[in-house]
């Protein structure tokens, strides 16, 4: 297979994520196609120079759909504000393009339902940015489990808290309102417990929840106006899975000190399998041996032994890091490309997690237990 261009709209925290990948994967692993990075897209157009330049792009561009079209672009990654997800999706498979985008997929259930249509007729490959899922000691988590390391699993506890909206006085930004940012905390955080949950226990069947809006209004920075904050800053949820298994899921915006904590549990007949994103290199396991003088929870700790951790390091303890996970997601994107297999999560997969935060929502303003799959399509 010949080189493929990247073209990438967005120069913030996910598209310096999404650059810094795509330079150093061949570095990595060595088994995907050569890429090239060929278009950096942003506004003003004097930006998009300046950030093309540092992130090694040899072209800039300030118009979006000048880069969808362009054909020297085979992949185009978007990182942009989550009102723009559909519209640049949607354009660039018509365009032929692969598509790497940023969760969540879309603002609604209904756009979102709209970007796996086109993927699903387009012939091209999509992945959304759950790198989470890539974490080398989150697979063998998922293989413990499969294994039945910790027995049979009979029910999930997980949180995913951050503090950036903590703070009454946090300026009021684009992410507080509906039009532009969708769902809050459950679209911002909530969609990756989602993703490990499932990898974890199996499709989501029902849930019964309720959210809450901790600061209802911000300040507008540099005015004495404040605005109402529209979507969501905590929500919680009672799980039932498909398997008929339990779960617990709570999100929020709003956890002073938090910063990047993804907490699960995993409880089975024979053990427990535990996790914290801010020790992202450590798996907890406790398995009842019979020997009460013995048993206790036991760290293993991320090395070569989980792969693909050692094609970044050799030796255990070294430790791998967010950019790192979203080099193996890029990865997994570019052995999808050339060997003709889906990608993982691809628009197909990644619209049945927005199914569930969606559910949860849904339910929240119904006070009532929804199904997922038949979680109405129309937002509020």
């Amino acid at each position: 297979m010949t080189s493929l261009g990247i073209g990438l709209i967005g120069t913030g925290f996910m598209g310096k994520a999404h650059a810094l990948a795509y330079r150093s994967v061949n570095a990595v692993f060595g088994d995907v196609p050569d890429v090239r990075l060929e278009l950096l897209c942003d506004q003003p157009a004097d930006k998009a120079g300046d950030m093309a330049r540092q992130f090694g792009f040899s072209r800039a561009t300030g118009d979006w759909r000048e880069l969808v079209s362009d054909p020297a672009v085979q992949i185009v990654c978007i990182t942009t504000p989550n009102k723009m997800h559909a519209q640049m999706a949607i354009a660039a498979l018509e365009c032929g393009k692969h598509v790497h985008c940023e969760k969540p997929m879309g603002l609604t259930l209904d756009e979102a339902m709209r970007m796996e249509a086109a993927a699903e007729g387009s012939g091209c490959k999509t992945i959304v940015g759950y790198n989470y899922l890539a974490n080398p000691i989150y697979q063998h988590a998922r293989k413990l489990v499969r294994e039945g390391a910790i027995g049979v699993p009979v029910h999930f506890r997980g949180f995913v808290d951050e503090d950036y909206q903590a703070d009454p006085e946090t300026a009021w930004t684009w992410r507080a309102i509906r039009a532009e940012a969708g769902l809050g905390a459950l679209g911002d955080l909530g969609c990756h417990l989602v993703s490990l949950m499932q990898g974890l226990m199996g499709a989501v069947a029902t849930v019964v929840a309720d959210v809450d809006t901790v600061h209802k209004m911000r300040p507008v920075e540099g005015s004495a106006e404040r605005r109402p904050v529209e979507n969501e800053d905590i929500a919680n949820a009672l799980v039932r899975f498909e398997n008929g298994t339990t779960g617990l899921f709570s999100t929020s915006r709003t956890a002073w000190g938090r910063k990047s904590r993804i907490g699960w549990e995993v409880h089975g007949t024979t053990g427990m399998i535990c996790f914290e994103q801010e020790r992202m290199n450590e798996l907890q396991i406790y398995q009842n041996t019979g020997n009460k003088g013995l048993d206790g929870f036991r760290t293993i700790l991320a090395g070569p032994a989980h792969p693909p951790y050692g094609n970044f390091c050799p030796a255990p303890g070294h430790q791998l890091g967010f950019n790192d996970l979203k080099t193996i997601e890029v990865r997994n994107f570019l052995q999808a490309i050339a060997g003709g297999h889906r990608a993982h999560p691809d628009f197909k997969t990644a619209l049945e997690l927005e199914r569930v935060i969606h559910a949860i929502d849904r339910s929240a303003a119904l006070k009532r237990l929804v199904s997922v799959n038949r979680a109405p399509v129309d937002d509020r």
